[in-house]
């Protein structure tokens, strides 16, 4: 985990729902809202689905009222986005990065690092045998049978903006090594936080 006082340098492209191609420089210069980003591994990636879910249970009205925002990108195509939306219930801003060109910016691994002293993640609620075979299931069951990324990238979160002023960044060690999604809503100063132990409900702090 690490916490950051720059900016965010690179010049990189990704894409949207359309396929419509940003660079990624000039969207977060012209972003003049903190934003919470996440990088998931992939999207056939049974935790980044289930932490997903989660990332799906926060208001949006309690976004707006911090000035936040919430945006995913993946390393898919971006056919894979609107599916991946409709099966997580995610509804805020989506996008993809195919050659994973920010991933390597950031210095996100391809390997699987564990540790005997890492907590597990509280939204990931499948075991890795029956969260495999679901992945598997779901390659299988696709309009386009691919594993929807690279199977080894890892991901992260960062927090920005406005502009391209770097808050907070986290680099994912594993599959399971995601950040707590209260602990980003509190980072990105947003005063309500959700309660994940069994339905969704506002929390004040």
């Amino acid at each position: 985990m690490q916490s950051h006082g720059r900016k965010y340098s690179g010049c990189c492209s990704f894409s949207s729902l359309n396929g419509n191609s940003q660079n990624s420089a000039s969207f977060l210069e012209a972003e003049q809202r903190k934003t919470i980003i996440i990088f998931v591994r992939n999207f056939l990636c049974y935790s980044c689905k289930e932490y997903v879910e989660d990332l799906s249970k926060i208001p949006k009205e309690a976004l707006e009222d911090a000035g936040v925002k919430l945006v995913v990108i993946g390393q898919s195509s971006h056919h894979h986005i609107e599916p991946f939306c409709l099966l997580t219930g995610y509804s805020h801003e989506m996008y993809v990065d195919p050659e994973r060109c920010i991933y390597q910016k950031l210095g996100m691994t391809r390997e699987e690092t564990f540790t005997e002293s890492a907590n597990p993640s509280p939204h990931v609620k499948s075991g890795l045998l029956m969260g495999q075979l679901k992945s598997i299931w779901r390659a299988m069951t696709s309009p386009a049978f691919d594993f929807q990324g690279d199977m080894y990238q890892q991901g992260g979160a960062l927090i920005v903006g406005p502009g391209s002023h770097v808050h907070f960044c986290h680099l994912d060690m594993n599959r399971l090594d995601h950040i707590p999604i209260n602990w980003l809503l509190q980072l990105a100063e947003v005063e309500q936080t959700v309660d994940f132990s069994n339905k969704s409900k506002i929390l004040h702090v």
